[in-house]
């Protein structure tokens, strides 16, 4: 499914302009509730949240959320797994929430943790329907484990500085389910809400279990998911959330994470798949009973805690979102089209019509004259007519015309316009539209076209076309004029002239934004790295050199710069700290691109010269070196996103420590395992690099002619990249701390190509796995991600060179009978893997230009080009 963006008729401005308005509409102020962060700060997490998506998402949900009273923000249910295993990104997850003055309200259950308890005191868990049965002493530990599993969440939200209030009492009144059956399991009669709204009011996160209590006070246990939506049904929430450790539902024949549901269009199909039963069933059950009594507004996210923020302030999500939505409508005849509401709708969100420029009865006309001509059109839209788009496919031609597209608020803001995007796609395999080139809606685009071209003021998109001939003559007929900010627009406008072009994969046509250039000072420009940087750059839509400085380059022209003429400069640490006295005015961004051991010079300077610039003003340091990836002050952010992305702290410090090649490459292979190594075992990475790593000083290491059909293996222990992998890992948690911290052993090499890395990866485990079941560990693990692929068999290096991700793949187990005992245990409990990356892109350039988009708040993908499948040749 495809969830469509940014196609609202008004846009709005840059972040300077609207933050703290938005902010001062914040249900905190407003509720005259005890105040939280200083504004500042908060303006600071906002622009944060600019890094998931973009700015117009982020102020629009932002802005959704706020327009309610802030206990009808969102019911957070959280299962006992994600405290136990995933407590730390929790809590940042709920802060980064309440630092922008929302006010989620949270249900956890312990299940995983009440078993433990009980098997230690050696009494039975017992099942019946799938309910657990209570009985005296199991409720006994229950309230012990429900109390400490409460302390632990409100303790780690404490410590990160936001205000939470146990709440393990007095919420829920109940009945006994069936007392003979299940004991003491309550269902819940009435919810006080009083005692959720007093904690609101004090400024406070409620934190709540899932007991509940019979009006004489009996304690009954009753499930957590069952307790969240009894709890939204009293308050009517935006959005419950239940978090999980997969990230979504799942599809079960094609194995793909189910982005969006439309229960009124899809829920019956639904259920007669064959691989909806038994649990999927009952939670899509659930779910539907939930909605049909709840606003249609409402709507339920699954999602993990890591990805919270995507799935709430980005159209496109991150987890499965699942809404009542409308029945949509398809019709070939504007006869069997209510043209009047659809008119309507088209003069309210169209600029073209609504400026008066042209009219809906044109366009009308205009399909009229494409059905006299032998060809054909279609309307969609839904039931209340709060989308609508039209199609036209000429006689003869094989591509379709989008020739308009338009959206209520309510229709983007509720996904609504999701059905109406996968009814076009599933009528139309060959599809043309363009939109201009300052739009601020295009990522929307690039996102659904599988090819784009730039001509003239347009971004031409299509998908499902493999010659350009076949859109050329549409185009020299009637060129493609997009409606609306993000949507396109009626093909009503003069022909452009089209030049011969060939087809593409991907583009790398510049996106246009209407904020203005991000100033960068490169220092280091001579190496490989400072190379990918510099071209990185030239085609980014934002970005702009100000300054490259290398000592042996200077005054030399900037090759591969387009965008102005530039010479290298030769810059001390005394005047790039001269230069960032200006702050973000004079460079928005400095790159450190240095050799390991030379960036803290001009970290000084900066961080001298900037004390006393506001912290909005603050210029971004990237540092490229390891000379700040072990930072214990807090200072730095550890720029690996796929990993730590939740760090709010770290990123809103403005300081970005980027990892090194083979640490990337090294963690992406490992962190979705680590719930399943085995501690008191090494990990081991072998890695074989090209000579691109070995830098430009001259060494047998980056000797072609020594390297030929020659392998070299150095620093065979003690590799700082050894340390770095361990270090990292560990501070992301997943069952590892700095008491248990994540060991491995490394093993680089450098051969005989040029650039690329090939990684395989021997991870032991706590207990045997199937490569079948490692894979789907993967594949949900980075289901979100753009710059990791995840593949079934081994990526190879030249398949990966000159591209911007990472490719995970190659999961392979010994095999095992399960008898086997001591050391053949143990060498059977094990999985093996590969990764590959770019030393130079993804273990470098592109990695920093990511963490450069993330800091100063734009698209995180923006000047990057991206792949939706890898290239993958056979071994």
């Amino acid at each position: 499914m495809i969830r469509v963006g940014r196609l609202l008729k008004n846009g709005t401005g840059i972040m300077s302009r609207i933050a703290r308005p938005l902010l001062a509409r914040s249900p905190v102020q407003r509720s005259s509730y005890q105040s939280g962060p200083d504004s500042s700060e908060k303006e600071t997490i906002v622009k944060l949240l600019y890094n998931i998506g973009s700015k117009k998402e982020v102020e629009q949900y932002l802005r959704h959320f706020s327009s309610v009273e802030s206990q009808k923000f969102a019911v957070i249910k959280v299962g006992g797994a994600v405290i136990s295993d995933d407590l730390a990104t929790l809590a940042s997850a709920l802060t980064f929430l309440n630092r922008v003055g929302l006010y989620p309200i949270v249900v956890h259950g312990a299940g995983p943790q009440l078993n433990k308890r009980l098997e230690a005191a050696g009494i039975e868990a017992r099942y019946e329907d799938g309910i657990r049965i209570t009985d005296g002493p199991t409720l006994a530990i229950a309230r012990e484990v429900f109390a400490s599993e409460n302390r632990k969440l409100v303790e780690a939200l404490e410590r990160l500085g936001t205000r939470a209030r146990p709440i393990t009492s007095g919420v829920f009144v109940a009945d006994y389910l069936n007392r003979e059956k299940y004991d003491r399991v309550g269902k819940i009669v009435k919810v006080n809400r009083d005692v959720v709204e007093s904690s609101i009011r004090a400024g406070c996160l409620p934190i709540l279990t899932s007991l509940a209590e019979t009006p004489e006070g009996q304690i009954l246990n009753v499930n957590a998911d069952i307790a969240a939506g009894e709890l939204a049904r009293v308050l009517e929430p935006l959005k419950i959330v239940y978090l999980n450790e997969k990230n979504g539902l799942y599809h079960g024949t094609t194995g793909k994470r189910i982005e969006t549901i439309h229960l009124d269009e899809e829920y019956e199909d639904l259920l007669k798949e064959p691989w909806v039963r038994y649990g999927t069933k009952l939670k899509l059950r659930e779910i539907k009973e939930l909605l049909d009594t709840l606003p249609r507004s409402s709507s339920v996210a699954i999602i993990s805690a890591e990805h919270l923020h995507k799935e709430l302030f980005t159209h496109s999500g991150a987890g499965t979102l699942i809404m009542r939505g409308h029945r949509l409508f398809s019709a070939q005849d504007v006869g069997a089209v209510d043209l009047e509401r659809v008119g309507a709708l088209l003069a309210e969100c169209d600029p073209a019509i609504s400026s008066g420029q042209s009219t809906a009865a044109a366009l009308w006309q205009r399909l009229a004259q494409v059905k006299r001509a032998g060809g054909q059109y279609w309307i969609y839209g839904d039931e209340p007519h709060q989308v609508a788009a039209v199609v036209t496919r000429a006689k003869g031609q094989a591509a379709a015309v989008l020739e308009a597209f338009a959206a209520t608020k309510a229709a983007v803001l509720g996904n609504i316009t999701d059905n109406a995007w996968k009814l076009v796609t599933r009528d139309h395999k060959q599809l043309v539209w363009a939109v201009p080139r300052g739009d601020d809606g295009l990522a929307w685009h690039f996102e659904r076209a599988e090819g784009s071209w730039t001509r003239g003021a347009d971004v031409v998109f299509w998908y499902g076309v493999g010659d350009w001939a076949q859109i050329s003559p549409l185009l020299a007929a009637k060129a493609p004029a997009p409606r609306g900010a993000g949507a396109p627009r009626a093909y009503s406008t003069v022909a452009r002239r089209v030049g011969p072009i060939g087809a593409r994969a991907y583009s790398t046509a510049p996106r246009t934004y209407s904020t203005p250039a991000l100033r960068v000072g490169l220092i280091g420009a001579r190496g490989f790295t400072g190379r990918e940087l510099i071209r990185l750059i030239d085609g980014h839509p934002q970005f702009e050199l100000a300054y490259v400085s290398s000592r042996e380059l200077a005054g030399q022209p900037v090759g591969g710069y387009a965008k102005a003429p530039l010479a290298h400069v030769s810059l001390s640490a005394a005047e790039v700290g001269a230069i960032a006295r200006g702050g973000r005015q004079a460079v928005d961004v400095w790159v450190l691109a240095l050799p390991n051991g030379v960036a803290a010079p001009f970290v000084a300077a900066i961080d001298a010269a900037t004390a006393g610039v506001a912290a909005a003003q603050q210029p971004i340091v990237v540092d490229l070196s390891a000379d700040y990836r072990f930072d214990a002050t807090g200072r730095w952010a550890y720029g690996l996103p796929e990993l730590h992305r939740g760090d709010a702290a770290g990123w809103a410090s403005g300081r970005i420590a980027n990892p090194g090649c083979y640490a990337t490459g090294s963690q992406l292979g490992l962190a979705p395992l680590l719930p399943y190594m085995d501690a008191g075992r090494l990990a081991s990475v072998f890695g074989v690099s090209g000579y691109s790593g070995a830098g430009t000083k001259p060494s047998p290491k980056n000797d072609p002619a020594f390297l030929a059909d020659n392998l070299i293996p150095y620093a065979p222990v003690g590799h700082i990249h050894e340390r770095e992998i361990g270090h990292s890992l560990t501070r992301a948690g997943r069952g590892f701390s700095p008491a248990n911290p994540v060991m491995v052993q490394f093993s680089p090499h450098v051969a005989p190509f040029f650039q690329g890395i090939g990684l395989t990866l021997h991870v032991p485990l706590r207990q045997s796995m199937s490569a079948r079941d490692v894979h789907e560990v993967f594949r949900e693990f980075y289901a979100s991600e753009r710059l990791v692929h995840v593949a079934a068999e081994a990526p190879l290096v030249r398949d990966n060179a000159g591209r911007h991700y990472a490719v995970v793949g190659g999961f392979a187990v010994p095999p095992t009978d399960g008898t086997e005992a001591g050391s053949a245990g143990l060498a059977a409990r094990r999985v093996v893997l590969n990764v590959t990356l770019d030393n130079l892109l993804k273990g470098a350039a592109t990695q920093a230009v990511q963490n450069m988009n993330i800091a100063v708040g734009i698209d995180e993908y923006a000047g990057i080009p991206v792949l939706e499948q890898p290239v993958m040749s056979q071994a």
